[in-house]
């Protein structure tokens, strides 16, 4: 046995601080606000927003270098106001969790925080605090922890003095000092908080997908504009070319996507928060959609680690054993769980108590010494050999094989006999049964209606605890996971990869597993192509959340966890999972729709381009003409996302954007190509008869700001530019409006591409746009500050039959999958 020590001076504690021996938490995964800064301006797609501002700055674009520049700085702000918000309100409830801890300063206990305590302090430890340092027990006789935050093991633990006590257990009954000898990075929690450290957020499938379509078209994006360039190179470098530059940057690139990706993680994030679920990571909001396994610690998750009483069966024909279990539990001097249980459910008479024996993990029971009697609650192995009278080994193992925890309620048969022996140690008299108390771990609050939610979804769930798996596979029957056969930890050792993920494929309860066995059951199912959440509140759960795809953490679990964690529930509610799940499914679905809608322009506009190029024309567009791509694709877009349904996700996505987006962009493009040659060459053949009308003359002069006659080519390459470039303007922005109603039918009008919807909203968005876009032709203030020219016949009369034999071809085209037969390609199913 140790002695007890004195403690520091408050000198001494001073000193130990400078040296560097206070107990200073160890950061976890959680990112400092610097690092969130740096990690949101300076992401992939900020990146090409810069350098596409730097390259508009050099060309002298300033107003367009400003939106590139600005876009990139707005998308930082949502997504670090996002991810700062959540680190914010995880700070505020951890500091309301802090509890302080008793030290032995001055020969005197004060409470301080847990920062505050150095190396060589003594500590007071008391059932119900958490230990804050590692050291060896100092003194108190018997201890118990509770280390299922480090081991997942949920029976406590005895400790004697000159006994490990590690940071992040719990002390449950005893009490005695400790000693600090490993406090912060080198205390045990502190190390795996270390090992947590580095970040390992994984990109989502949606990012790799964006990602990979960005880079093909900012790929197009430096071949055309390097076209220009090396045209330029030949012919001269002029200010017609640096607005040729400058279109290409800002027509292709695109900067709502971008924007729209940004406000869509953050916007998810928030609505999940009303569930309870705390977004860390803003991607979180797309992976949680995706997941198809949860993997689950069984207690603080699918438990409370309450107990409840389930029954109480009598064995000596009387009803008394109720009134008994109740005085039991309600004057216990230090309840435990099984007490607080008893109490909860039963009524307690009023006893006189002359002596108790407390619960302890070593003996296995407790008693009471009363005016009624003497009576002893344990084990029913532990009581066994001071019956009178077996009890029925069925009885007991019918309930214990269903995961209930069974004790026997005995009582002395001397009325008059103690319950200790001639030197004052616990010692049982002999016994007569009295009952058995049937008890069950509470499970938490709708987590039988979650799990059919995540199972109706095709969400399968794997419970991995370090209890018994018995235990644990009753649980998880009771929960409506299964009653699959558990598997113990120790079956997994030495199995090579192939066998693992073969037994992880087909089990779903595992027991008395360790850390590294949850992280290498989670490595397993990663391997087998399956999305992984795991959710947990302790130490040991650390690298396994990590490995994972989304890591989830309870607020009251370890601050290890909840450093580690994508997602903190914040309420210690496993049910707010599958309405954020459902949330993120909207989200990334609309972020989906979206995609079709952006890569269909940037498409047809490049494909335009090229074509226009190629016949020798001037260029088909000015910077501000690209500007009605925000109206036209920018706003509807972000309505389309926040009215997704939270479907699936497409699995297929990159290969159902192909099938859409190249027969839209080729169509949409060939009729582009035509509506914008067939004005230009109307224009330059009307003035070069001389037989144009003086008004249409003084239209085209007030448009263009030439004179016509002086210069008369220039005025009529100027004046075909510009009513071929509001032909074409025009001719694509109702053409993607009505895209939208290919993608989203409300009616068989439109259902070529797929079945129709029962939503009426994006026909009605698709019809106030052409409206708006209608009034942006019919006010002067609107077209001129677009580039365009107001109503004219020509293009009236050029663009409505086009848009009527465009709609026609792509329904053909769709409807028939005539790109799909061309390239051989099947559907996905």
């Amino acid at each position: 046995m140790l002695a007890p020590a004195e403690g520091l001076t408050t000198a001494e504690a001073d000193t130990r601080r400078r040296r560097g021996e206070g107990n200073t938490a160890v950061r976890g995964g959680g990112r400092t606000y610097p690092e969130i800064l740096r990690t949101n301006v300076f992401s992939f797609f900020n990146l090409i927003l810069f350098v596409i501002g730097a390259a508009l700055l050099t060309l002298g674009r300033y107003s367009d270098a400003l939106v590139s520049v600005g876009l990139g700085l707005i998308n930082a702000v949502i997504s670090a106001a996002q991810e700062i918000r959540a680190k914010h309100k995880l700070t505020r409830l951890q500091l309301l969790d802090r509890a302080g801890v008793l030290v032995l300063r001055d020969g005197r206990e004060v409470e301080l925080t847990p920062d505050q305590v150095v190396r060589g302090d003594v500590l007071r430890v008391r059932p119900g605090d958490q230990l804050v340092v590692d050291g060896p027990l100092l003194d108190g006789g018997r201890l118990e922890a509770d280390e299922s935050l480090l081991t997942g093991e949920s029976d406590p633990v005895v400790k004697h003095p000159g006994d490990e006590l590690r940071s992040g257990s719990l002390c449950v009954a005893g009490d005695g000092h400790q000693l600090a000898r490993d406090v912060g990075a080198h205390s045990y929690a502190g190390r795996l908080t270390a090992e947590a450290r580095v970040s390992t957020t994984d990109r989502t499938p949606l990012q790799r997908s964006i990602e990979f379509i960005v880079r093909l078209v900012m790929a197009l994006t430096v071949l055309m504009s390097g076209a220009i360039v090396a045209q330029a190179i030949l012919e001269g470098f002029s200010v017609l070319r640096v607005v040729q530059i400058t279109a290409v940057l800002s027509g292709l690139v695109p900067y709502g996507l971008f924007f729209l990706i940004a406000l869509a993680y953050t916007a998810g994030a928030v609505r999940i928060a009303r569930f309870g679920a705390l977004v860390q990571q803003v991607n979180a909001v797309e992976s949680v959609s995706n997941v198809d396994v949860v993997c689950t610690d069984k207690t603080g998750t699918l438990t409370t680690g309450q107990l409840t009483l389930e029954e109480v069966v009598p064995l000596d024909g009387l009803d008394h054993a109720a009134e008994a279990l109740g005085g039991l539990a309600h004057h216990a001097a230090t309840p435990n769980l099984t007490a607080l249980a008893l109490a909860a459910a039963l009524p307690g008479p009023v006893w006189q108590v002359r002596d108790e024996v407390p619960f302890s993990s070593s003996l296995r029971w407790s008693g009471m010494v009363t005016t009624t009697g003497t009576w002893v609650l344990g084990a029913p192995d532990a009581l066994a050999g001071r019956l009178r009278r077996a009890v029925d080994d069925a009885t007991v193992t019918t309930r214990t094989g269903e995961g209930l925890r069974v004790l026997l309620l005995a009582r002395a048969e001397d009325p008059e006999a103690g319950l200790r022996d001639a030197a004052g140690r616990p010692e049982l008299p002999m016994l007569e049964p009295v009952a058995l108390a049937v008890l069950a771990d509470e499970l938490r609050p709708d987590v039988i209606e979650t799990v059919g939610r995540f199972h109706a979804e095709g969400v399968r769930i794997k419970v991995l605890s370090g209890d018994d798996p018995r235990t644990v596979a009753a649980i998880a029957a009771r929960a409506g996971i299964g009653r699959d056969v558990p598997v113990a930890g120790a079956e997994l050792d030495g199995l090579e990869d192939p066998a693992l993920d073969r037994l992880v494929a087909k089990t779903s309860v595992f027991g008395r597993v360790a850390p590294e066995h949850k992280e290498r059951i989670v490595r397993s199912l990663r391997r087998q192509g399956r999305y992984v959440a795991m959710i947990g509140d302790g130490v040991n759960d650390a690298r396994a959340l990590k490995q994972a795809h989304v890591g989830v953490a309870m607020r009251s679990g370890s601050a290890v966890t909840r450093d580690v964690a994508d997602i903190v529930l914040v309420d210690d509610s496993f049910a707010a999972l599958p309405p954020a799940q459902q949330e993120g499914r909207r989200i990334i679905n609309g972020i989906g729709v979206s995609l079709y809608v952006f890569l269909a322009r940037v498409a047809s506009q490049g494909l335009v381009i090229l074509a226009v190029t190629m016949l020798g024309l001037s260029f088909p567009y000015s910077p501000t003409q690209v500007g009605l791509t925000m109206f036209t694709v920018g706003i509807p877009t972000v309505f389309l996302t926040f009215w997704a349904r939270p479907s699936r996700p497409d699995p297929h996505l990159l290969r159902n954007l192909v099938r859409f987006v190249v027969p839209a962009a080729v169509v949409t493009a060939t009729f582009g190509t035509a509506i914008y040659t067939s004005l230009y060459s109307l224009i330059q053949h009307g003035f070069s008869s001389g037989r144009t009308p003086e008004r249409i003359v003084h239209e085209f002069e007030r448009s263009t700001g030439l004179t016509y006659g002086v210069g008369s080519a220039d005025f009529t390459e100027a004046a075909a530019t510009i009513l071929a470039q509001t032909g074409l303007s025009t001719f694509f922005c109702y053409a993607s409006f009505l895209l939208i109603g290919f993608l989203l039918p409300y009616s068989k009008m439109f259902s070529a591409w797929t079945r129709p919807i029962r939503d009426r909203r994006p026909v009605r968005l698709v019809m106030c746009l052409m409206g708006l876009f209608s009034l942006v032709l019919c006010v002067p203030a609107l077209w001129e500050y677009f580039g365009l020219m107001g109503p004219s016949k020509p293009v009236f009369l050029v663009v409505l039959p086009a848009l009527i034999l465009w709609y026609l071809t792509l329904t053909v085209v769709f409807r028939y999958r005539l790109f799909d037969r061309l390239l051989g390609l099947e559907a996905p199913r």
